[in-house]
């Protein structure tokens, strides 16, 4: 039991890092008032395929980094009391 758990940790490690560094290399989404203001729209060909762009593989990966984040926290938290 005691190399799950340390194998847990690693992973965990790995998975904060990693998770750290997506999240700070990603811009700032949005226009803040200005673009409240203005009404800026939203319905561009830049908009329509966000997915493809290095912005939207970024946030892609900030997701599934963190749900892996957050099972591995739950998987921890019944390793350790066991």
């Amino acid at each position: 039991m005691e190399i799950v758990k340390y194998g847990l940790i690693g992973i965990y490690a790995v998975v904060c890092l990693a998770l750290i560094i997506v999240a700070m290399m990603q811009s700032k989404e949005d226009g803040g008032l200005s673009s409240t203001m203005t009404g800026s729209s939203s319905s561009n060909f830049y908009e329509k395929n966000k997915g493809r762009t290095k912005e939207g593989k970024l946030k892609r990966w900030t997701i599934i980094l963190g749900v892996i984040f957050a099972i591995l926290t739950i998987a921890l938290s019944i390793v350790y009391v066991m």
